[in-house]
Parts: C-alpha cells; structure tokens; sequence
C-alpha cells in the first residue's frame, strides 16, 4: 500500500506541477491487488490513475507484465538471489501458446479477466490530463529483480514531458496550495537565449575515498557550455565559473565536454556548500530566481546524541553534509548553536532517520544514538519569535515545544492533532502557522 514518504512525494508533486508517473515496485513480494492500490492513488490524491503496465500475479507467483499500449506480455524467469530477472518471453495477450508461457492456470485466467475490465472501464491514457495532473500512469514491477523495468524506462521516455516554463519567486513566500502559477508571476521559457537552472539535489560521498559534493541542477533555459560564467542568485549575484561539471547515469559520471540544453541535468562540483536546494545560477543582466523548493510538515521527530566527544569533527560534517541534501530537517533549541548542543532531526517517516544513522557510521565512522520525540506534527511560525513569545505568555502553547530551524526562524511541535487544533483556532492566525517554510531568499551565512 502507501507509504508515509510516497504520500508526501505526491503532495510535493503536485503542488510544483510535475506530472505523476507512478511506478508500484516491490510485486515480487506478497501485495494488495493491483485494482485496490490504484483505488487509494485515486482516493488519497484526487487523481486518476491509468494502468500502462499490468502485472501478472505478485509475490512468488510474479510471472511478468501486460503492457496494455501493444497488448503484448513481457515474461520474465527470475534470477539467483539478489540478482536480475531475464526476458523468458514477449508474446502477445491472445496468443494460443501464453497460458503454457505462464505455467499457470489460475494466473492465465486472472490476466484474461483482468485485460477485459481494463479495456471495458479505463479510458485511453490522455497525454494532455497527464501533464496537467490529473491523471498518473501506473506501471507495476520489481526493481530488485528488474520485473518491467526496462519497459517502465522506454515508457518513460516516449511519455515524458518536454521541457516547461518555469516560475520565478514572486518575493511573497507562496502559499503552496495550488500547483497553480498565479496571475501577474514572471515565467522563464525554455526558449529564452539566456542560461538558467535551479538545484533540485544535492548529494555527498559519491565517492567516499574523495568525500566529493555534487550539486545536481536542471537546466530551465539557454544552453550549458563547460567553463561558462554564471551568477548565484541566492548570493546577491555572486560570479563564478563552472569548469567542474559533470552528467550521471546510474553509477557511472562523465565529464560534460558537449553543450547541454534545457530539460538536461547536470552535477556541479561542490565541495564548500557553495550550493543548496532551490539555488538557481543564470547568465544576463536581469536576475532569476526560481520558485524554491518548500520544507513540508515533517511528522516523526529524534533527539541525536553523539556518544563519542572525541569524533565531533566528523559528526558535525556527517550531519552537514547529509542533512543538506534534504532527506531530513535539523531543528535546534532556540539559540543553542554550540559545539554542545544535541540537534533534533525531523522527518516525513522513520525510514529517513535509519538512512542517516547508517551512512553517519558507514562513511563518517560515526555511531549515533536517535531518541524519539513524542511530538505528532509542526508547524512553521513565519511570524516569528516575538509573536511566539506573546503567545506563551498568553498560556496558549502549553505542551509545544518551540524550536528553531536552519534560519533561526520558530518551528512549533505539537504532541497530537487535537493540541494543534487548539493552537490553530486560538493563535493560528498571530503566529502565521503554516505547514512549509522557504529558505530565505538572500541568505547571509550564520558564523559558527
């Protein structure tokens, strides 16, 4: 079924108008029918789902997927463990010589019932409805055992959007409740003749040997040449020259020699956190900043111990450079920015929080402790402390722990949807709460 993660990525999605294409993996394992997930995608997200490809029993009796553009039946024979499955088969759907392709009766008659409703219930997909959002290809598979990956990919391909125009930051912070670009804002076309592009990633330890960053950007607009000049909008118009910069498939990188042009993503060496999430680099004289990246309501929260004073160095980089690439958020006691202090990490899901306590000790050779907060949700007070604080003498954040984020700006916890509730009726408006927060668009680094 759905994950708290996949939840929160759908959200995302949609809010910055990407359209959805919906791969459901892991059918090699015991699953929910595929009719009853495509049922939530439908009711969770108000968007309607359009099967692409359909599979062919789940768990140990995962035999393959109906690609329901061509009718035609992609059989696979699984692999050693841990390894790829192999094409056994590529007939089509009313081929006489399929159910003994199958090796199983109770599947074959399954996959003949299940093609029918299909092509009685669903409509045709429609190119159009799927980059405006409202419906999502589903693709059913295996990416372990590469169960229709192949054919998800080459999908994917022909499918994908091309290159969109792009809002920039109206200044105002948003509301992101609407994948909407509102009237009067400022787009860039892909077309225009000046270079643009936005940093949607960041990654660290790429290669552990070398401890190398890599700031990962989509090009918006113009063309990319290796060694060009461009300017940082968030550092005021700062010049530099991207002579380090490279293209990812998969394990392998290569340097960029040839020019790259928008929809292209390129990785820009990033070894002093020059760059963070939502920085946009352009060329011209007029300046552009795109719309950033929000930071959404995280809803499992830890208080991070390190056990080993000695290892502070490499604890304090490890949390940096890890947290910058924005898996998880770090909050901290208001004003406690010391050597000392014990930061909390928050997250969408607890999966978050074992990915960093695992690469903490695999690529910084540190072992830390996570205890976990009993705190429901939080809440972004955008009006900032002096509001929170007449708050709190008001009595109305009784039970709410008020920390503070990246930025210094207040970020209130709450223990449960009732007391949030509460907060929200009686001071909700005072204090500005909203579920997101933006980073600033000038920052000026904190000394440390």
């Amino acid at each position: 079924g759905l994950e708290p993660q996949t939840r929160k990525l759908f959200e995302v999605a949609r809010l910055r108008r990407l359209p959805i294409f919906t791969f459901v993996n892991k059918m090699d394992r015991p699953s929910l029918s595929p009719f009853e997930i495509c049922d939530q995608v439908e009711a969770e997200f108000g968007i309607k789902c359009s099967p692409v490809l359909w599979p062919i029993g789940s768990g140990d009796r995962f035999r393959g997927v109906l690609d329901r553009r061509t009718n035609r039946v992609r059989l696979y024979t699984r692999g050693a463990r841990g390894k790829a499955a192999t094409v056994s088969g590529d007939m089509a759907v009313d081929d006489p010589a399929l159910e003994a392709a199958i090796g199983d009766d109770e599947l074959y008659a399954q996959l003949v019932e299940d093609a029918e409703i299909l092509a009685e219930l669903m409509e045709p997909l429609d190119m159009e409805r799927v980059i405006s959002g409202e419906v999502t290809p589903v693709f059913f598979g295996s990416a372990m055992t590469n169960f229709g990956v192949d054919v998800f990919l080459d999908a994917f391909m022909n499918m994908g959007a091309p290159p969109m125009a792009r809002a920039t930051d109206s200044g105002d912070n948003g509301d992101f409740t609407s994948g909407e670009i509102a009237e009067g804002t400022t787009v860039v076309d892909p077309l225009s003749e000046h270079f643009s592009a936005f940093c949607f990633k960041l990654q660290a330890n790429l290669d552990p040997k070398h401890r190398d960053r890599l700031a990962l950007f989509r090009i918006c607009s113009g063309t990319f040449e290796r060694g060009m000049r461009v300017k940082h909008a968030r550092l005021k118009g700062k010049e530099m020259a991207l002579t380090q910069v490279q293209t990812l498939m998969g394990n392998d990188r290569v340097a960029v020699d040839d020019a790259c042009f928008p929809g292209d993503v390129i990785g820009v060496a990033n070894p002093a956190a020059t760059f963070a999430i939502g920085d946009t680099i352009y060329t011209g004289p007029q300046r552009i900043a795109y719309t950033k990246i929000p930071s959404f309501s995280p809803e499992v929260f830890a208080e991070c111990f390190n056990p080993s004073p000695s290892k502070y160095k490499a604890f304090a980089k490890g949390m940096d450079q890890l947290l910058a690439e924005g898996a998880v958020q770090r909050l901290r006691q208001r004003g406690s920015d010391g050597p000392g202090a014990n930061p909390t990490l928050a997250a969408v899901g607890p999966l978050q929080f074992e990915v960093v306590v695992s690469r903490l000790e695999s690529e910084y050779g540190v072992e830390v402790k996570l205890e976990r907060l009993p705190y429901h949700s939080a809440r972004w007070a955008l009006a900032g402390w002096d509001a929170v604080d007449a708050a709190q003498r008001e009595g109305q954040l009784l039970g709410v722990l008020k920390l503070e984020d990246e930025y210094g700006r207040p970020v209130l916890l709450f223990p449960s949807e009732y007391k949030l509730t509460n907060v929200l009726n009686e001071a909700g408006a005072a204090l500005q709460l909203r579920p997101y927060a933006v980073a600033p668009d000038f920052e000026e680094r904190r000394r440390r």
